[in-house]
């Protein structure tokens, strides 16, 4: 393999890395609100939390 074959899929899998690694949006609705990534870890840990604290 020569250097410019290599620098071509340099290329390509960087490409492909960038495009790969974007977050997935909604796409089934776009009127709901952005997601609130803290928040919603917040919430879950402490519901989490108070049912581990229960007893079934």
């Amino acid at each position: 393999m020569d250097d410019k074959q290599l620098a071509k899929l340099i290329r390509q899998n960087s490409a492909k890395a960038t495009r790969s690694s974007k977050k997935p949006t909604r796409k089934y609705d776009a009127t709901l609100p952005p997601r609130e990534e803290g928040a919603l870890e917040d919430e879950r840990k402490q519901f989490f939390d108070e049912m581990k604290r229960r007893e079934f």
